[in-house]
């Protein structure tokens, strides 16, 4: 082989070992026997496995960086999530190891390092479609951040479940997830309020600070109130909304 040849062998080599097994678990004598070469050969070319990891890690973030860039380009349509979802599946079916690599190491809850700051930077992205998204449909635009990071994070944590068992199928689980992200989104309801009786029931249990549920009655009671008496319902007709007694309880 050619030095950049043999250079690409063991960026290969490295990949799939560090997304088995982690740069912990993964020593240079295993890279350079997957590889056929000696331990000299990897230090020549990457001074020890942190140095080739670095390299790999950084391939793999300029991928995932350029696949969000291309997803986030166009205008804000429902076929445009859809077909953004399909691409981040692919991209993670296509790049399994490369995606294991940036998730097993720096965990998207971790708060800090390679994945995380990815996550927190394609959220800053997200965030100027969600506060236009937001002020069409009468929001507060400076609401984005929150959401930003919750539809982000969603999103992450799904595909690396889905990476793992793969069901349900690429396409159905793209349509699942433009579902709760999309017509979740179309569904907001302006002033989200927890209701008084959980809190209570939470003060109860001493799970919550007398405090913080006072706090909570005074935020829900200063609210205006809709036609009809409910402060800060979903926008949606009546006849479209689940009874109360429907609405607290999971299916």
């Amino acid at each position: 082989m050619t030095g950049k040849e043999r250079r690409e062998q063991l960026l290969d080599v490295g990949r799939r070992l560090f997304a088995e097994r982690g740069l912990d678990g993964t020593s240079i004598e295993e890279i350079a026997a997957q590889a056929g070469v000696s331990k000299p050969v990897v230090y020549e070319h990457f001074g020890a496995k942190e140095g080739l990891y670095a390299v790999v890690v950084d391939r793999e973030v300029e991928r995932f960086t350029r696949m969000a860039t291309d997803l986030l380009q166009g205008e804000d349509t429902l076929d445009k999530f859809e077909a953004a979802a399909i691409c981040l599946l692919r991209y993670i079916e296509d790049n399994a190891d490369g995606f294991r690599i940036l998730v097993r190491d720096s965990h998207p809850a971790s708060g800090s390092g390679t994945f995380a700051s990815l996550i927190s930077d394609i959220a800053s992205q997200v965030e100027y479609i969600l506060a236009d998204v937001l002020k069409a449909r009468g929001y507060d635009p400076k609401l984005a951040p929150v959401y930003s990071q919750m539809l982000v994070g969603m999103v992450a944590f799904a595909g690396q479940w889905w990476l793992d068992v793969r069901k349900p199928k690429l396409e159905e689980m793209a349509a699942h997830l433009v579902n709760l992200a999309w017509h979740g989104l179309s569904q907001l309801d302006p002033k989200p309020k927890i209701s008084p009786e959980v809190l209570r029931q939470l003060r109860d249990k001493r799970l919550l600070s007398e405090r913080e549920g006072r706090g909570a009655r005074l935020s829900a009671a200063s609210r205006p109130r809709r036609p009809g008496g409910t402060a800060g319902r979903s926008r949606r007709p009546a006849a479209d909304r689940p009874a109360a007694s429907e609405r607290r309880t999971l299916p």
